[in-house]
């Protein structure tokens, strides 16, 4: 499993950090070479948005694992967008 955490830092400021949203990364293809993953994302209160802390979760389906992780995070990411958002 990879956990990706996004963390906001205002202005650089260690102190004012704060985590703005997080996602797990599920192999659910036994590491086959073709691969579908299980994602679960957690995303907090955004005012800018006007939208609500939520939880979503979908499946990334077919994803070639021979790639760099950075395009199975490209990959989640695209997915996450079509998820099924449940507040918190």
């Amino acid at each position: 499993m990879l956990v990706i955490t996004v963390d906001l830092i205002p202005g650089g400021v260690e102190p004012l950090r704060r985590s703005i949203g997080t996602v797990q990364i599920s192999n659910i293809s036994d590491l086959a070479d073709i691969s579908s993953y299980h994602l679960l994302a957690m995303e907090a209160a955004n005012p800018l948005t006007g939208t609500a802390a939520r939880t979503g979760e979908c499946i990334l389906f077919g994803h070639d694992r021979r790639q760099s992780v950075w395009k199975l995070i490209e990959a989640a990411a695209a997915a996450i967008e079509t998820a099924d958002w449940e507040p918190l």
